[in-house]
């Protein structure tokens, strides 16, 4: 017997609802839309369901709008049916609804992230745990302290003692052979990295090792270093060693996947930081594109850093990455529509709303509160006074009449620009909400919640 929906929304959006659950004919599942007495539907909450809805009218599962506020389980146990949020655009619903009943599973991958601490030497065992903390709640799951040459590090054996203690693995990344010594009888669980020259320090310690060739590009002495470690019953990671663009790039690339293929059965690394961090793009999409390649050759370690001011969100970002490529990997599928965090600076479906929708929306609204919506064609401002449409916010402005209200000018003013920035990236614009970035957001604030607390006060006594 197919399921029998309720979908409950706002007398503004009623219509708008109907005609897509019609237009989505013929689906799996029954339905009826309920509006309830209130003007916007974005501004339901758990309690104003508890008030108004009388019965579930026979459904077995109700839906809400995903902006709907509140206890859901609690709405749950009262009628005894599911309730479950949709999403936040209206336009998004069939997408929604065609997921299935099986979510995507994002809490798997197979990287292992390392994230190097690049001046470990000149910092603190205090500041060195601090940011590795940071690295590990980003995505981290080894912390390398990065040495550096011609600097002392007389506090290594302390540093790497306190990550462990804080619950990190630990590995040691130097140039210099006494430091990776001293560091793998600190109990380091990685070494970064010794050659054919070095292997010698893999005798004296319990470390795994980085191996990298003996001379830069040299497959065959990286090759000849994993075959003594073979003969030794010793785990290692081998690495061919990223190359910069212009530098070696396109045949460092070969030179993985002709590992892979000589050595199908060996952990490979790859350090991403020579492009991440010298190539002057935004690092989400080099990120991911490696990433990409990461999870074609099967690689199932990388080295990364933040250390330009660009690349300071590198960590994240390769979370993210592995988590969808991964994904799309046991799908056998594209790495499209399982994630959207990595479209940070741009958006699947920016504009769900055209000119003429927009339009039909404004035509209904009676009262006086500005609505802001985009289309491909501008910025779109609405209440019951009439439709304003332009692409720069100066000139909707001065036509709002809020002159005398300070408060509700500025809010308006953060809006609009929010929607300006939106349009001219392409990106989907909500209005009381912040824009969405991704795996590319650094920082975050909790502007726009109080306004939202504000506007759904204001419209509960009358509505």
């Amino acid at each position: 017997m197919p399921d029998h929906v309720l979908f409950l929304t706002g007398r503004l959006a009623e219509k708008s609802l109907v005609r897509l659950l019609e237009a989505m004919q013929p689906a799996p599942f029954e339905y009826k839309v309920l509006a309830l007495s209130l003007q916007v539907a974005g501004l339901m909450t758990s309690d104003m369901i508890l008030r108004r809805l009388p019965d579930v009218a026979g459904a077995s599962k109700v839906m809400v709008p995903g902006r709907c506020r509140g206890d859901l389980d609690a709405l749950s146990a009262r009628f005894g049916i599911p309730f479950e949020r949709g999403p936040d655009d209206l336009k998004d619903l069939p997408r929604f609804l065609g997921r299935g009943d099986a979510a995507i599973d994002l809490s798997r991958h197979d990287v292992r992230i390392f994230a190097e601490i690049v001046d470990a030497p000149n910092m603190e065992v205090g500041a060195i745990l601090d940011q590795a903390a940071a690295y590990r709640t980003a995505g981290a799951d080894v912390i390398d302290v990065g040495c550096l040459p011609r600097t002392p590090f007389p506090h290594l054996e302390e540093a790497i003692s306190a990550l462990h203690a804080a619950g990190h693995s630990v590995s040691v990344d130097s140039m210099d052979e006494q430091e990776l010594l001293r560091g793998g009888r600190a109990g380091a669980d990685y070494l970064l990295s010794l050659n054919l020259r070095t292997l010698w320090i893999a005798d004296e310690v319990a470390s795994i090792p980085v191996l990298v060739p003996a001379k830069p590009g040299s497959l065959r002495s990286l090759l000849q270093a994993m075959d003594r470690m073979d003969a030794k019953g010793r785990r290692y990671l081998a690495d061919p060693v990223l190359d910069p663009v212009h530098f070696g790039f396109t045949e460092s690339i070969v030179r993985y996947r002709d590992l892979r293929r000589k050595r199908p059965g060996a952990a490979i690394l790859m350090g991403t930081g020579n492009l991440t961090e010298l190539t002057d793009a935004d690092t989400l999409g080099v990120q991911t594109l490696l990433m990409g390649i990461v999870s074609e050759l099967g690689i199932t370690n990388i080295l990364t850093t933040q250390v330009s001011a660009h690349a300071s969100g590198v960590i994240a970002e390769a979370d993210a990455a592995r988590r969808m490529m991964f994904a799309a990997r046991e799908a056998r599928d594209l790495p499209r529509g399982f994630d959207d965090r990595l479209l940070s600076l741009h958006g699947s479906d920016p504009f769900p709303w055209s000119v003429e929708e927009i339009a039909a929306t404004a035509a209904g609204v009676k009262d006086p509160s500005f609505r802001i919506q985009t289309s491909p064609e501008g910025l779109h401002i609405y209440n019951r006074d009439g439709l304003r449409s332009a692409t720069d916010p100066f000139k909707l402005l001065p036509t709002l009449g809020v002159e005398g209200d300070g408060a509700h000018a500025f809010y308006l003013g953060v809006e609009l620009a929010r929607a300006q920035i939106a349009w001219q990236l392409g990106k989907r614009y909500v209005q009381d909400r912040e824009l969405e970035w991704g795996a590319g957001r650094l920082r975050k604030t909790s502007s726009g919640e109080a306004r939202l607390e504000q506007v759904r006060d204001r419209e509960e006594p009358g509505s």
